[in-house]
């Protein structure tokens, strides 16, 4: 099962990762100047996880695919690693779908 992780930038500003079972990020947040923004962050990422349409599927100026989830509203929730192929960047988007929806929060900051 995954989890949501909360810390606490160097800036002040609070940000989620959400990790595999492995341990391993799959999802990263912009930063919050708030908690409970930060929390909203969680919920929309759990709420719009399983929907493929939310997910952006990008390629970076080097080459590498990424992908962004997006809300409803066409903002980015949250965006992946760079990764060596598109199949590792599919791989870590099923990854999302099936993690963030049940995933736990965990606050370290």
């Amino acid at each position: 099962m995954g989890k949501f992780v909360i810390s606490k930038r160097k800036n002040g500003e609070y940000q989620f990762n959400l990790k595999a079972s492995n341990g391993q990020v799959i999802l990263g947040s912009e930063g919050y100047t708030t908690k409970s923004a930060c929390e909203n962050g969680i919920d929309s990422v759990k709420k719009n996880a399983p929907d493929d349409d939310r997910y952006d599927r990008k390629e970076s100026s080097t080459g590498k695919p990424y992908f962004n989830l997006k809300a409803g509203n066409g903002q980015i929730i949250g965006s992946s690693e760079m990764y060596e192929s598109v199949a590792a960047r599919e791989n870590g988007i099923e990854s999302v779908k099936k993690n963030a929806p049940e995933a736990s929060v965990e606050d370290e900051s």
